[in-house]
C-alpha cells in the first residue's frame, strides 16, 4: 500500500551527524527512514563526499530495493515521498551550507507473490447395486367338481275326441244398379291483360366504414393442476348371485279358440263416428258375428329362481389421483377492434310498370250419365258338427343329480428379486493452489536540486 508523504527541506547545518549517516547509507530491507540505525564510521562520510552530484542523476535503487522475494516471485514496487531531505557538502567551494547535490528519501512498497495451496469439496453421484425383493401375484387356473341337483321334464302324450262346428260358406249372384254421372272437362284458351312490376338495378359506389377483430397473442404463466394416477391396493367385498330356489306349481292359461263367423241378426245401437266425433246410430241389420270358446288351466311343476347375495372379499389394485402444481405457460388471444373504410358498390332497385297480354286456360265442366249393371256375389254360411282326435301332451318334473367341472381362478404371491441402481452423494477434497500478494516498504534516495558551477563542472 502506497503512503503519500509531504517533502521537508532541512538545511545542512542543522543536521547532526548521525542524521547525514542516515541520509547517506541505504536503509535495510523493511525499515523506513527513521528506522534505519546511524552509521558513525568516517568511510561511509567519505564514500558519499567523493561521488559527483549531477542534475541527471537518476534513482538510486538501493539493496533492498534489487533484491529478490525469497519466494522466488516478482516483485511490484510503488514509490512515495518520504518527510526528509539531506544536503551533501561541497569540498571545490568549499561552502558549509548545503551547495552540492541534495537528495530526498522516498519509501517503496513492494508486493510479493506467494502461492498456498488450499483443499476444496467435490461432490459426486455414485450408482450403487442392492437387492430389492418384491411380491408378484401370479393367477393359475384349478379344476374343480361340484354337484348340482337338475329338474327334467318328461312328456306324455294322449289323444282324445272332440267335437266342433264348421260353418261352410254358400255363394249366391245377383245384380246391382251401379250407374254414376262422369264430368268431363273442357278447356278454353282467352287473352287478358296483365299488368306487373319489373325492378330494374341501379350501382352506386358508397364507402363505409368496416369495423373488424385482430387476435393479439398474450403470454401467461399460470399454475395448473396436474393429475398422476397411482396404483394401490384395495380390498372389497365382490357380491356373487346363488340360485337357491325350488319347484313350484305354476298355473298356465290356454285361451279359448275362435269359430268362425256366422251371419246373426244384430239390433240398433249407438256408436261414436271417429272421424268428427259425432255420436250416430247404427240401424239393425244381419252381421257377421264370432263364438269365442272359454280358456282352459292347466298346473304345471316349474322351477322358481331364488336368488341369494353372498360377500365374497377382493383384492384389487386402483388407480388414485395426485395432484400437483405445475406453472404452464398460456399463450391468450387477445381480441382488438380496428375500423378501416371500404367502398363498396351498392345495388338499388327500381321499380318500373309494364302491361303484357296473356292467354289463360279457362276449364268448363260437363256432366254425362253412365249406366252400369254390376253382378254381386252373397255369400250364406251353413253350420256343420264335425268330430277330430286331438292329442294332449302332459309334463312330468323328475329331479336329477349331475356332477359338473368348473374352473376357479386362484392368485399366489411369489418373492421376486431385482437389482436396484440407487444415487448416493459422495464429498472429496481436490487440491486447489492459488497466489496472493504481501505488501512490504522499502526506502530509496532520489536527487532533488541543481548543484553549483564547480560542482557541475
Amino acid at each position: 500500500m502506497a503512503v503519500a508523504l509531504q517533502p521537508c527541506i532541512v538545511q545542512a547545518q542543522a543536521l547532526d551527524p548521525a542524521a547525514e549517516a542516515a541520509a547517506n547509507d541505504p536503509a535495510p530491507l523493511g525499515q523506513t527512514a527513521e528506522e534505519s540505525p546511524a552509521d558513525d564510521s568516517p568511510t561511509a562520510e567519505t564514500t558519499e563526499a567523493e561521488k559527483p552530484a549531477t542534475m541527471d542523476d537518476k534513482l538510486e535503487p538501493t539493496p533492498a530495493t534489487v533484491e529478490q522475494s525469497q519466494y522466488g516471485a516478482p516483485v511490484t514496487v510503488e514509490s512515495s515521498v518520504a518527510p526528509a531531505i539531506v544536503a551533501q557538502p561541497c569540498e571545490s567551494c568549499a561552502a558549509p551550507v548545503a551547495c552540492g547535490q541534495e537528495y530526498r528519501v522516498e519509501c517503496q512498497t513492494v508486493y510479493e507473490e506467494r502461492q498456498v495451496t488450499g483443499y476444496r469439496n467435490v461432490c459426486e453421484t455414485v450408482y450403487e447395486t442392492r437387492q430389492v425383493s418384491r411380491q408378484v401375484p401370479v393367477y393359475e387356473t384349478q379344476e374343480r367338481q361340484r354337484t348340482v341337483v337338475v329338474l327334467r321334464p318328461v312328456q306324455e302324450t294322449s289323444m282324445r275326441e272332440e267335437r266342433f262346428v264348421v260353418q261352410r260358406p254358400v255363394w249366391e249372384t245377383s245384380m246391382r244398379d251401379a250407374s254414376y254421372n262422369r264430368i268431363r272437362n273442357v278447356t278454353e284458351t282467352q287473352m287478358r291483360q296483365e299488368s306487373f312490376v319489373v325492378q330494374r338495378p341501379v350501382v352506386e359506389t358508397v364507402e363505409r366504414q368496416e369495423a373488424y377483430w385482430v387476435q393479439r397473442p398474450v403470454v401467461e404463466t399460470v399454475a395448473t393442476q396436474q393429475c398422476r394416477t397411482v396404483m394401490r391396493p384395495v380390498t372389497t367385498m365382490q357380491t356373487n348371485f346363488v340360485d337357491q330356489g325350488g319347484p313350484v306349481d305354476h298355473v298356465s292359461i290356454t285361451p279359448g279358440t275362435t269359430s268362425w263367423p256366422r251371419l246373426r241378426w244384430a239390433p240398433a245401437t249407438t256408436a261414436i263416428d271417429p272421424m268428427t266425433g259425432a255420436m250416430q246410430t247404427v240401424r239393425p241389420g244381419l252381421s257377421w258375428v264370432t263364438n269365442q270358446t272359454p280358456p282352459t288351466q292347466t298346473v304345471q311343476r316349474v322351477w322358481r329362481p331364488n336368488i341369494v347375495a353372498v360377500q365374497t372379499p377382493v383384492t384389487t389394485m386402483v388407480p388414485q389421483q395426485i395432484t400437483e402444481t405445475v406453472p404452464v405457460q398460456v399463450t391468450r388471444m387477445v381480441a382488438e377492434q380496428c375500423v378501416r373504410k371500404v367502398p363498396v358498390q351498392v345495388t338499388r332497385m327500381v321499380a318500373e310498370t309494364q302491361v303484357r297480354q296473356v292467354p289463360v286456360q279457362v276449364c268448363r265442366q260437363v256432366v254425362e250419365r253412365v249406366e252400369q249393371q254390376v253382378p254381386v256375389k252373397t255369400c250364406r254360411w251353413v253350420a256343420e258338427t264335425q268330430v277330430r282326435q286331438v292329442p294332449v301332451t302332459t309334463c312330468k318334473i323328475v329331479r336329477e343329480e349331475r356332477v359338473e367341472p368348473y374352473q376357479v381362478r386362484v392368485c399366489k404371491l411369489v418373492t421376486e428379486t431385482s437389482s436396484v441402481q440407487v444415487p448416493v452423494t459422495v464429498t472429496k477434497q481436490v487440491p486447489v493452489t492459488y497466489t496472493y500478494r504481501v505488501p512490504r516498504t522499502v526506502v530509496m534516495r532520489v536527487p532533488v536540486e541543481p548543484v553549483c558551477d564547480a560542482c557541475a563542472g
